[in-house]
C-alpha cells in the first residue's frame, strides 16, 4: 500500500516543499526512514509510533518505508512528525482525508499525540500558498503567525485526535480505543481550529505599520546638530555610518533613536523581516501582525563569526540577517574581534550571506545599515580638549587600536562623524524632534522611490556601476572639486562613488534632488577618518 502526504522544511528563510512517502508491505515489522533525514527526523519513528498508539490507532505491523522527497535535500528538525503519522493511518486504511482538500501538513507529535509549534511556519504557509495548496494543518500554538500569510485556509490542532470529529470518536470509541470498524471518513476540516483575518485585523495591521516610535527622541539629545544632521542622512540614503568621540559625548544615545527617524516597514519588507524571525525562531509575538518597525540589533563584542554571520551545521540566520531591512548596531568597534569584522565585508557590497556546506549552499538576505561607534584611542580623550581628561596613549597604541579596524572596512564606511566633547550644551538651541527629521527621511524615500522606480534599487546607498553612472551626473565644478579630493587624498574608487552617493541623498533632502557643488563637499568632510581629522 502506497500513500502520499504534503510537507515542508526550511531552506535558509524559505520554506520547501517535501512529498512524505509511505509505504506498507509485508515482511517482518520494521520501520525505515529514507530521503536524508537528520536525527530529529530518524527518531520521529519512536515518537510517532507512541503518539498512534495513545490516541487508540493500531500502528501498523508491516514493513514501513518512509521517503522524504527530493531525496537529495538534507532536512532537519521535527516539523515532519505530524505528515508521518496522518500519512501511516492513511496507508494502513484507518484514516480517509477529505477528497477536495489539498492540504499541507506540519507540526511536531509528543508522544501522547499532542501536537507541538514548530519554527518558520510563516515561510512554509507562504510556501503553500505560492504552491496552490488550499490549507494547512499546523499546531495551534502556530496558528495565530500562520494567519498573517492572507488567501490560504490555516486549521491549528493540538492533538492527533482533533483530527477526527467528537461525534465521529465517539461513534468508533470504546473504553478510549478506536474500533476497527473500517476507515473514519472525513468531509473536510470545518471542525478544527481555524483563524481567518478579517477585515479588523486587517486594518489594525495596517494601522501598526504606522506605529514605530520607541520611548527615546532626539529632542531629548542637547546639541550635537552636525552629528543629527549625518544621521539624518544615513538614514535617509540608508548608508552606513560611524560616530567617532571621547567617552560620554552622547554616541551610544545618538544611535539608538536612529530608528525614531526611520520609515515604518512597507508591506513586503514587512513579510521578509518577519519571515527571519520567524526561521531563526525569534518571533514571539505576532498579535499586531507582521513586523511593523525596522530591526534594530546591538549584538555584545564578544560574538562570534557565525553569530555575526551565521553557521550551524544546517545554517541559521545571524545579526546581519537578524538586521535586514534595519540597523546593526556594533558598539566599540574596535573592541570586536578584527576577523569577525572582516567578514562583513562581503554582506555590506551583496547585501546577502552566502553559506555553503557539502550538500548545499544557504543564502539569507543582510540588506542592512551598519551603524558603529568607538573612541579615538585606547583611553577614549585623544580629542578631548579638557585639562583633567588628557589622552595617555603613545602613538604607537594609537595605531594598534585603529588598526584593529582595516581600511577596506572603513572604507565601506559612508559617513565617519566626530562627536565632540559636551562642551556647552545647555546653551544649545532647540533640537529637532525625532518626528520633524522623520518627516525630512521620508520625503527623501519617496524622491528616491520615484527615480527608481523601474529598477531594484531602492536607496541611493544600494546604486552601483552603469546604473550609478547613469543615473547620478555631477555639475562640472562639484566634480572638479571630487577629482582634486581623490587625488590630494588618494580616495579609493569605492570612496569616490560612495561620496556621490551620499551628494545625491544631501540633495535630496533638500528637496530638490538636483546635486549642487555644496552638496559634495558636505559629503566629502563626512570622510573625516580618510581626512586625517582625528
Amino acid at each position: 500500500m502506497y500513500g502520499k502526504l504534503h510537507s515542508a522544511c526550511l531552506y535558509g528563510i524559505d520554506g520547501v516543499l517535501i512529498e512524505v512517502e509511505t509505504d506498507l508491505s509485508n515482511g517482518l515489522p520494521q520501520t525505515s526512514i529514507i530521503g536524508l533525514p537528520d536525527s530529529a527526523i530518524r527518531e520521529a519513528v519512536e515518537r510517532v509510533r507512541a503518539a498512534i498508539k495513545n490516541c487508540g490507532y493500531q500502528y501498523p505491523l508491516q514493513r514501513i518505508t518512509i521517503n522524504l522527497a527530493p531525496a537529495d535535500l538534507r532536512k532537519e528538525g521535527s516539523s515532519f512528525d505530524l505528515a508521518i503519522a496522518i500519512g501511516l493511518l492513511t496507508t494502513s486504511g484507518q484514516l480517509v482525508l477529505p477528497v477536495q482538500e489539498r492540504s499541507l501538513v506540519v507540526g511536531e507529535l509528543a508522544l501522547d499525540g499532542s501536537v507541538r509549534s514548530v519554527p518558520g511556519i510563516l515561510s512554509m504557509v507562504d510556501l503553500a500558498k505560492r504552491q496552490g495548496f488550499t490549507s494547512v494543518l499546523l499546531p495551534a500554538d502556530n496558528l495565530e503567525e500562520a494567519s498573517l500569510i492572507r488567501g490560504i485556509q490555516v486549521y491549528g490542532i493540538r492533538h492527533l485526535q482533533d483530527i477526527v470529529p467528537e461525534s465521529v470518536t465517539a461513534a468508533k470509541s470504546t473504553n478510549g480505543t478506536i474500533q476497527n470498524t473500517g476507515p473514519i471518513v472525513l468531509k473536510d476540516y470545518a471542525h478544527l481550529s481555524v483563524r481567518i483575518p478579517d477585515c479588523e485585523d486587517s486594518n489594525n495591521r495596517e494601522r501598526s505599520k504606522h506605529i514605530s516610535f520607541l520611548d527615546d527622541d532626539y529632542s531629548d539629545v542637547l546639541g550635537q546638530h552636525h552629528v543629527k544632521r549625518a544621521l539624518m542622512i544615513a538614514a535617509a540614503g540608508m548608508h552606513n555610518i560611524l560616530l567617532v568621540g571621547p567617552p560620554g559625548t552622547g554616541k551610544t544615545m545618538l544611535i539608538k533613536r536612529l530608528p525614531t527617524i526611520l520609515p515604518p516597514l512597507t508591506e513586503d519588507e514587512a513579510l521578509e523581516v518577519t519571515k527571519v524571525l520567524s526561521a531563526a525562531g525569534k518571533l514571539k509575538d505576532t498579535s499586531n501582525g507582521l513586523i511593523a518597525d525596522r530591526p534594530f540589533r546591538s549584538p555584545h563584542h564578544t560574538i562570534s563569526t557565525s553569530g555575526l554571520i551565521g553557521g550551524g551545521g544546517i545554517p541559521k540566520p545571524g545579526e546581519v540577517s537578524l538586521a535586514h531591512r534595519g540597523i546593526l548596531f556594533l558598539d566599540e568597534l574596535p573592541e570586536f574581534q578584527r576577523q569577525v569584522l572582516e567578514v562583513l565585508r562581503q554582506p555590506l557590497e551583496d547585501r546577502k550571506v552566502t553559506i555553503s556546506r557539502a550538500r548545499a549552499a544557504f543564502t539569507f538576505p543582510a540588506q542592512f545599515m551598519l551603524a558603529c561607534s568607538m573612541n579615538p584611542c585606547p583611553c577614549g580623550y585623544l580629542s578631548a580638549q579638557s585639562d583633567d581628561q588628557r589622552c595617555i596613549c603613545s602613538p604607537a597604541r594609537v595605531a594598534a587600536y585603529r588598526a584593529k579596524i582595516s581600511g577596506p572596512l572603513l572604507d565601506r564606511i559612508d559617513l565617519q562623524v566626530e562627536v565632540p566633547p559636551p562642551g556647552e550644551w545647555r546653551k544649545a538651541g532647540a533640537s529637532p524632534s525625532s518626528a520633524e527629521m522623520q518627516g525630512k527621511v521620508i520625503h527623501a524615500h519617496q524622491i528616491q522611490a520615484a527615480r527608481y522606480a523601474n529598477s531594484s534599487v531602492r536607496w541611493n546607498s544600494q546604486l552601483s556601476g552603469t546604473l550609478l553612472r547613469r543615473t547620478i551626473r555631477l555639475p562640472e565644478e562639484a566634480d572638479q572639486l571630487l577629482q582634486q579630493t581623490l587625488q590630494a587624498l588618494n580616495l579609493s574608487m569605492r570612496a569616490h562613488d560612495r561620496i556621490i552617493k551620499m551628494a545625491q541623498t544631501i540633495a535630496d533632502l533638500d528637496h530638490d534632488g538636483v546635486i549642487l557643488t555644496a552638496h559634495v563637499a558636505e559629503a566629502i568632510q563626512y570622510r573625516q577618518l580618510d581626512l586625517n581629522l582625528f
